[in-house]
């Protein structure tokens, strides 16, 4: 569930949903194609996975991906990025391109897409 905003600062209220250590990589999976649980734990960063359900959980109840059965596993759910959560896409690919620019070493592994 949303939480009291601690200011009305945009770039507060953006970093308070999105600021963390692993939220944009979930978005950057999301974006890569995973979708299933067990996908986003196999990740190069090794989220935990009561962190993991907690910032999936998160990212539903903002609007910034939405929950679904799984056509390809029976019984199961999987998640996608909503027409918000793609809105991203430009962040994430900044984010990405000062990484390379800026932080040697940093190479692009996954291509994400937001269409």
């Amino acid at each position: 569930m949303p939480k009291r905003k601690r200011s009305v600062c945009p770039v507060a209220c953006a970093l308070d949903l999105i600021g963390d250590k692993w939220t944009l990589l979930v978005i950057r999976d999301l974006a890569c194609g995973k979708r299933h649980f067990n996908e986003f734990c196999r990740s190069p960063e090794r989220i935990a996975t009561n962190i993991l359900a907690d910032r999936l959980e998160r990212l539903v109840a903002h609007g910034l991906a939405e929950r679904y059965s799984s056509p390809e596993q029976l019984g199961r759910e999987a998640y996608r990025l909503t027409a918000k959560g793609k809105s991203l896409g430009p962040i994430l690919a900044a984010i990405a391109r000062w990484g390379i620019t800026n932080i040697k070493g940093t190479k692009a592994v996954l291509t994400p897409t937001f269409d």
